[in-house]
């Protein structure tokens, strides 16, 4: 196993992330819930109008700005089950670097012909030993720089410069709802938060089928959960990640988990009231919005990603689960 150091992610990174990546992501908007009477006002994070539908492409962008260029003439590779692969491999063929992608076997087919299109190599291999990669940063055979999808401090920030936009958008905001895959995305907002000083909640938002946050912070421990494959495939895992678990135990202020015909519901309701497609776990924040955990006052939910196959949204749509 390659020895991996502990993560430390601080407000001046995320700034610094910022920066570098300004000229490469869209500054998502921030717009109402066209819904009234969910006990909250409830705010949507746009990060699906991002250029991969994603805001992986955040972490991916700083991840490689940051590097220097001698690290990525091998090329770059990571781990994902799409929307990752497609930030990597965005940003990899903006910098003219090659880039590959370890996908595991269920990964949707609309995700891995994205990850083609923009020019990347694609490896599937089987759920399990693609999940060890997360924990291990390593995989037989690939060489180049490994951007982990999560554990990495540079992606981590890159996903902070979120919750600077949203301060700054909507700085009376009482509380973040955030999907939860594996940490990066809620901790990188987390981060940026408490630099206000203003004690605004930042919630984890999981699926039932997959929800190892919310049982590890009832244990007071990482503990493993049985994994079920579903719609939501962007989010969703058999245990948190030993390195992430220091950051979000700390920095998050617990996990709102959701039932699929909770987000199924979501979906349909953001396409109906806002005209906004979002992904399976891009509509579990709104799910646990409305659910009434994250309190009333002004919520915002991060739309983390809109990389939905047409034929699941259809079955959505007609009020079924695919």
């Amino acid at each position: 196993m390659a020895s991996i150091a502990p993560l430390e992610v601080t407000i001046d990174d995320v700034r610094a992330a910022a920066l570098r990546i300004r000229d490469a992501v869209l500054r998502t908007p921030l717009v109402r819930l066209g819904v009234e009477g969910a006990g909250a006002e409830i705010w949507l994070k746009l990060e699906n109008l991002q250029p991969i539908g994603s805001f992986k492409l955040r972490g991916a962008s700083n991840a490689m700005l940051a590097a220097p260029r001698v690290a990525l003439e091998r090329g770059v590779w990571t781990a994902s089950a799409g929307n990752m692969a497609q930030g990597v491999a965005w940003q990899a063929r903006r910098m003219g670097v090659p880039c590959t992608v370890v996908a595991p076997d269920h990964a949707p087919a609309v995700k891995l012909a994205a990850i083609e299109r923009l020019g990347a190599r694609v490896v599937r291999i089987p759920f399990d030993a693609w999940f060890q990669i997360l924990a291990t940063h390593t995989y037989p055979g690939l060489e180049g720089f490994f951007i982990h999808p999560v554990s990495d401090a540079a992606v981590i920030a890159g996903n902070g410069t979120i919750g600077l936009e949203i301060m700054e958008q909507l700085p009376e905001v009482d509380a973040i709802v955030v999907p939860y895959g594996g940490g990066g995305l809620s901790s990188g907002i987390a981060t940026a938060v408490r630099a206000a000083a203003r004690g605004v909640r930042v919630y984890a938002a999981e699926v039932e089928t997959a929800a190892p946050l919310a049982a590890s912070l009832a244990a007071g421990k990482p503990v493993r959960v049985p994994y079920q494959a579903s719609f939501v495939d962007g989010i969703g895992s058999p245990f948190v990640l030993d390195d992430m678990w220091p950051l979000v135990r700390q920095l998050l202020a617990g996990s709102l988990v959701c039932s699929l015909e909770e987000v199924a519901a979501a979906v349909r309701l953001l396409v109906e009231r806002n005209r906004v497609v979002a992904e399976g776990a891009g509509a579990c924040s709104v799910a646990a919005a409305l659910t009434g955990r994250a309190g009333t006052g002004r919520v915002v939910c991060v739309v983390s990603g809109g990389n939905l196959d047409p034929k699941k949204l259809a079955v959505i749509l007609e009020g079924r689960i695919p």
